[in-house]
């Protein structure tokens, strides 16, 4: 879609032709694309010392997809303000010090260049790109441990990445791998697995591990920084939370929360969960940790008062869930007589919930859990939790936050003897239904799911009582959980076998032939100048994608804006476009495209989610801050750019600055007689000489005539304009408009005839100017008067 270029008015040339045979006539040559530079935020003139606003609108011409680059130089008497480069969304900004060599990290000082560049500019340049996820394959290749849930991470590429965290590792043992979802390779930068380290820093760099892992693993994303995860860990004298950088591929730093040994001894812990922007994690003594995201601390007072029995194991047999705020917890001490137990804590009060003053039991004595789990009712709202627990026989016990119990899932209340439940995902499907996917292995199981439709309060329907993967590892991989990826729809695995497997949430099918996207648009983001520039929505489409290839009743396309909320829209037409006309811009500033493919295939498959706007011009802007120094009186800037369509420049702007307080001009007059006999001393470039006053009986040697020499002298440190000189009694001694830049003079010769007067004349001048650059309506500046006298027969009177 072509997009007209922001202010670009285009003439009307009438010209006489010469008609020329078809077959001889050229081809128009293609446009090339164009720059247009604009400067705000200071008005005209500027001052010295102001902001400026440079902003470039880039008009894309090309018709072809290609990279393309926009550069703007730091113009002299003016410095780069650190932090200003904006570059529309797709674009990455880059920085210079010597206008040649540029860099992704923006430097400390010396700025004297700034650009953008994208590798895939088209022919519409208001439009954000980003790949579907290709169908993900069985991986077969082991991911070399004993996984736990698999923690997702989109690059910036848009590739789906899975880490693993390797469960109840020691501290030295490497214990964390990434997998390319697409192909099932490991992720760049191996050798994989790698260690984990107390130490920020990139993984693998930091000498031999210092992190252990626990047995019972939940993840919380950073809400600011999705690509940082935080897990439960342990070091050899301390429990607390570790931090994962997927995006860099480090280690973000570890925070002790409690110390190991004492007594009850605190040897393991659980967890984590996130409520109210902490996270929340379990001791083996039953007490509660809490570390606050946003301040990267311990909350004061913790850890608090047990909520559950102390266990002296090796490991936390237990979960955590937060129900409405609250935060369930269980426990178990396996082969003893305690039964196991669901606590709940109240982040509010920092202690037991109300009604929760003793934990519950969950099962028999003796059967141990790692599960603790949220129930919903019909309508999909969280009212308490569950816990299933495994032993020579399986119990699932559910309780409602005020204590009462709740009705177990009948798929898990179902569970033989010896089957181990772990943590479920939860999945809302198309209808509206709250499904939990709950992770089932060992008692006979080689590894499942079983999956509970609390909508209906009952197993999910379309889906087997118990959803195995035979087509993955030949049935074996002892899952431990699952994570949900809303652009694909699909469910991760992991398992005991090491397995990297997927899922679909529908069917149960492994692997999950399914796409997705995600797209997240604010045209606002395209421009950096404060102006209108956006008519409204236009369409988000597949591309590179075969409709043919598209079960597109199954499919589904969800528009979301700024707050969350759901933007009705039609849906898929047959060729994979959604009309998106009818949303506001002003009511939803901001949307998310998010698309479920469903596919009759997963061979050769490959597209991107493209969702536009129409629009001008986007711009790319950075600041400067204009020189103090007097000298500078006028800064300009002109942007260059290159794409497949060429190299262009914008138009150069020139905006000139006004001096200000400390770059008053300093102008001097000085009026002189000449005090020659001959008239031909005392005209330009006359010898004189020059006086202040002529003395008696001069004039009458000079035929009654006066000779004066007027000059005018900048002394800075700026020049002036619209000078004039004014004097007294000589008309032929007014000179002017001229200018003179700092440090020049100017002299004006002039003569006054015919004194036949007894009486001296005293003549005197002075001169008006504007220091240049200074806004219209300035009244001018005035030197003081210079005098010089003639006298004829008498000086004195």
């Amino acid at each position: 879609m072509r997009r007209r270029m922001l202010g670009a008015v285009l003439p009307l040339v009438l010209a006489a032709t010469t008609a020329v045979p078809l077959s001889a006539a050229a081809d128009p040559a293609p446009a090339v694309s164009a720059l247009t530079k604009s400067v705000q935020g200071t008005g005209s003139p500027a001052a010295h010392g102001a902001t400026a606003n440079w902003v470039v609108g880039y008009e894309d011409h090309a018709t072809t997809t290609g990279a393309a680059t926009i550069t703007d130089a730091v113009g002299a008497g003016q410095s780069y303000q650190s932090g200003s480069l904006h570059v529309p969304p797709g674009w990455t900004p880059q920085w210079s010090t010597d206008g040649s060599t540029f860099s992704g990290t923006e430097p400390a000082s010396g700025v004297t260049a700034v650009r953008g560049t994208n590798p895939a500019a088209g022919s519409d340049a208001t439009q954000l790109t980003g790949a579907l996820t290709p169908p993900v394959q069985a991986v077969t290749t082991p991911t070399g441990g004993d996984g736990y849930t698999p923690i997702l991470h989109r690059t910036p590429g848009g590739v789906l990445q899975a880490w693993n965290i390797y469960h109840h590792a020691g501290a030295t043992a490497p214990k964390v791998v990434c997998t390319e979802l697409a192909t099932g390779t490991h992720c760049p930068g191996g050798p994989w697995p790698k260690v984990l380290n107390t130490a920020p820093g990139p993984l693998g760099t930091l000498g031999a591990g210092d992190i252990a892992t626990t047995l019972i693993e939940q993840y919380v994303h950073d809400p600011a920084a999705p690509a940082k995860v935080y897990y439960p860990a342990l070091t050899a004298t301390s429990a607390g939370v570790g931090c994962l950088d997927m995006a860099a591929t480090a280690n973000c730093g570890y925070w002790p929360l409690a110390t190991l040994g004492g007594s009850p001894p605190v040897n393991n812990m659980a967890g984590l969960v996130e409520s109210g922007g902490n996270l929340y994690g379990l001791l083996s003594t039953g007490a509660v940790t809490c570390w606050t995201i946003a301040t990267q601390s311990a909350c004061a007072g913790q850890p608090y008062a047990p909520i559950l029995p102390a266990v002296n194991q090796a490991y936390v047999y237990g979960g955590m869930t937060v129900v409405a705020g609250k935060v369930f917890a269980s426990t178990a001490n396996p082969g003893s007589a305690l039964q196991p137990q669901l606590g709940c804590f109240d982040p509010a009060t920092a202690t037991a919930c109300a009604g929760w003053a003793s934990s519950r039991p969950t099962g028999p004595a003796g059967n141990h859990t790692y599960n603790a789990y949220t129930a919903f009712n019909a309508a999909g709202a969280p009212v308490g939790a569950c816990s299933s627990t495994t032993g020579g026989t399986n119990v699932t016990t559910c309780y409602a936050l005020d204590g009462s119990t709740l009705p177990a899932p009948p798929g898990a209340a179902a569970l033989t003897g010896g089957i181990y439940v772990f943590n479920p995902e939860v999945v809302t499907d198309a209808n509206g239904h709250v499904r939990s996917y709950l992770a089932i292995w060992n008692g006979g199981e080689a590894g499942a799911a079983v999956c509970h439709d609390w909508t209906t309060g009952a197993a999910c329907a379309g889906l087997p009582a118990r959803i195995t993967h035979p087509t993955v590892n030949g049935g074996v991989t002892r899952d431990y959980g699952y994570t949900f990826d809303p652009p694909s729809g699909c469910l991760f695995g992991l398992g005991d076998a090491g397995i990297l497997f997927s899922m679909d949430p529908a069917t149960g099918a492994s692997p999950c032939v399914r796409s997705g996207g995600q797209v997240t648009l604010r045209p606002g983001d395209f421009y950096c100048d404060g102006g209108s520039h956006v008519q409204g929505y236009t369409s988000a489409r597949l591309t590179g994608v075969d409709p043919a290839n598209v079960d597109f009743a199954a499919s589904r396309v969800t528009v979301v804006d700024q707050d969350n909320a759901v933007v009705p829209t039609p849906g898929f037409a047959p060729d994979g476009s959604v009309d998106l006309t009818g949303v506001s811009v002003a009511g939803h500033p901001s949307i998310t495209v998010t698309t479920t493919l469903v596919l009759h295939s997963a061979a050769g498959f490959s597209g991107s989610l493209v969702v536009d706007f129409a629009g001008d011009a986007p711009q790319l802007c950075f600041r400067t801050t204009i020189s103090a120094d007097c000298l500078v009186t006028s800064v300009a800037n002109t942007a260059t750019g290159t794409d497949s369509t060429g190299s262009f420049t914008s138009n150069t702007v020139t905006l000139p600055v006004s001096p200000g307080a400390s770059c008053t001009p300093k102008v001097t007059v000085q009026k002189e007689i000449c005090t020659a006999v001959h008239p031909a001393q005392c005209g330009p470039g006359g010898a004189g000489p020059w006086a202040k006053q002529a003395p008696v009986g001069l004039l009458g040697v000079l035929a009654a005539s006066a000779y004066w020499r007027i000059t005018v002298t900048n002394e800075g440190p700026v020049g002036i304009t619209s000078a004039q000189v004014v004097d007294s009694v000589e008309p032929s001694c007014q000179t002017g408009p001229f200018t003179l830049a700092a440090g020049q003079s100017k002299q004006v010769h002039c003569a006054t005839y015919a004194l036949l007067n007894l009486f001296p004349i005293t003549n005197k001048a002075k001169v008006t100017y504007l220091p240049v650059n200074v806004p219209p309506g300035t009244p001018p500046s005035t030197t003081d008067w210079s005098a010089a006298k003639a006298c004829s027969l008498l000086c004195v009177l």
